[in-house]
């Protein structure tokens, strides 16, 4: 199989192996002759097109013809444009199929929290909570890593360094210590201890007014300015935290207490139609068993907000939905971007051409789930089933943001491939066979392996990621775990001082 359409009304198909000019193909039992160099996972025109007509892929439009097109010509920047630019106006129209939260009796082996959240991990995290204390932080991190290593119910130490945390103000500095806080309150940290210089924006105190509900003998903090000995002084808070630690073993836990962040980058052509669509039907079954899911990237889910919106489970809903694109929007507005200027060169050299085309596939990480709220930056969530979060493209600070909201697992596609974590387990999948076998180091799964495939062995293979991810909820580390690769960030708007 040398291309792929995915939906019958699509005017454009996949190249699922690299053609070469004068190939000849067929699609719906019609031979194309190939008439340019086609790059692996790029499209190729089904048809003539005329300028300025309407291109399209997953069943929508991702773009326009910027000049005419012929049948067999390689479609991308060089000839299709966004159709991104104005703001639009939505109607409501919900869909009858859309998957709601359901029940099950499927649990998963976690830790229960005195707040009633539940991880998938027993972690120590050291946080700074001001970049000037990130050397220290660094310091005692490796000095309680000596002293104490990992057992059946200790998944080992966590340092989160900063970026921020002083010369912020207003919303900014709030948006940071929100994001602070609420990862501090990751149910995956069975104790932590907040490494303070003393004089920033976040101190402590400011923090914790977010992380009441929070068992006070799980929380530590050393004031680095007041300590004449700060490493001798962490190693004993440390000391408090493990006696906390040793009382905690994993027990079963319904699902309706987990909770889980899908998220993409570095995405490719086939991102939409493997690893995605993956775990589009993962997330239905997540949700439908009683789990919780969020979604972020809102800028790239313009282009295809319109699904989204008609997935709401009600207006209200769905009135979210639109303020928050076009709250987007005016972010964008403010500093004289363009959303439709999100794909990137590794994007488009992966076969993306349009934020509408990497929008259609971004959003099928969701499935057909019904949306049963809409979230901002930073807050916490306290509804089931499958929910939006506020949040940029950029994957360290929308993640962050998705850990925040109470997720303690991400997973995680791409397609150009990297080997980021976050604050807690990412299970990364590829979206092309290639790159799980260049960098297994990296890739938690080989989601390339559903391109092309028969239905039966696609229900294979998503029952092979169902089962390897519920090794993952019992203790199974990711690759980011067993690399010790784990950060946090927070999304910037406003004055520096």
């Amino acid at each position: 199989m040398k291309v792929m359409k995915l939906y019958p009304r699509d005017t454009v198909a996949l190249a699922v192996e690299e053609l070469k000019k004068g190939d000849r193909v067929t699609i719906d039992g019609q031979e194309i002759e190939v008439l340019d160099n086609i790059p692996q996972a790029h499209k190729i025109a089904l048809k003539d097109f005329a300028e300025g007509e309407g291109i399209r892929k997953y069943d929508n439009i991702i773009g326009n013809a910027s000049r005419p097109i012929r049948r067999g010509e390689w479609v991308h920047s060089h000839n299709e444009v966004t159709t991104l630019g104005k703001e639009r106006e939505y109607c409501y129209e919900p869909v009858e199929d859309a998957v709601y939260p359901g029940e099950s009796d499927r649990t998963f082996m976690g830790y229960e929290r005195s707040n009633g959240t539940c991880g998938i991990r027993n972690y120590v995290a050291v946080i700074s909570t001001v970049f000037c204390a990130n050397g220290p932080l660094a310091r005692i991190a490796s000095e309680a890593r000596k002293k104490y290593e990992p057992n059946d119910h200790f998944d080992g130490f966590v340092a989160l360094d900063q970026e921020f945390g002083c010369s912020q103000t207003g919303e900014d500095l709030v948006t940071t210590e929100k994001i602070i806080a609420n990862i501090a309150r990751s149910a995956n940290f069975g104790g932590v201890l907040l490494v303070s210089l003393g004089c920033e924006m976040a101190i402590p105190s400011e923090l914790t007014q977010y992380m009441t509900d929070l068992d006070p003998a799980r929380i530590q903090v050393i004031t680095l300015q007041e300590s004449p000995d700060e490493i001798g002084e962490a190693m004993e808070k440390i000391d408090l935290l493990m006696k906390e630690i040793d009382k905690d073993r994993r027990q079963p836990q319904p699902f309706s207490k987990l909770h889980i962040a899908v998220n993409c980058g570095g995405s490719d052509g086939y991102s939409g139609i493997t690893a995605n669509t993956m775990l589009g039907t993962l997330c239905d079954r997540l949700v439908s068993e009683g789990a919780t899911v969020n979604m972020t990237e809102v800028p790239e889910m313009m282009g295809a907000e319109h699904i989204l919106m008609n997935r709401a489970k009600d207006e209200e809903t769905f009135q979210k939905i639109v303020w928050m694109i076009r709250e987007y929007n005016t972010y964008f507005d403010r500093y004289g971007e363009k959303a439709a200027d999100n794909p990137t060169q590794g994007n488009k050299a992966g076969g993306l051409t349009t934020l509408e085309e990497k929008s259609l596939g971004c959003i099928q990480k969701g499935g057909h789930c019904a949306v049963m709220g809409v979230y901002d930056y930073g807050e916490a969530v306290d509804t089931r089933g499958y929910v939006l979060v506020s949040g940029p493209g950029n994957d360290l600070a929308g993640v962050s943001g998705q850990i925040a909201a109470g997720a303690v697992l991400t997973l995680f596609t791409t397609g150009r491939g990297t080997p980021c974590g976050f604050a807690g387990p990412t299970f990364r999948l590829s979206s092309n066979s290639a790159l799980a076998e260049r960098k297994p180091g990296w890739i938690d799964y080989d989601a390339g392996r559903f391109l092309g495939a028969s239905e039966d062995t696609k229900a294979r293979l998503d029952q092979e990621l169902y089962d390897q991810v519920m090794a993952c909820l019992d203790g199974a580390q990711t690759c980011n775990e067993k690399n010790g690769y784990f950060q946090m960030g927070a999304l910037k708007d406003g004055v520096t001082l």
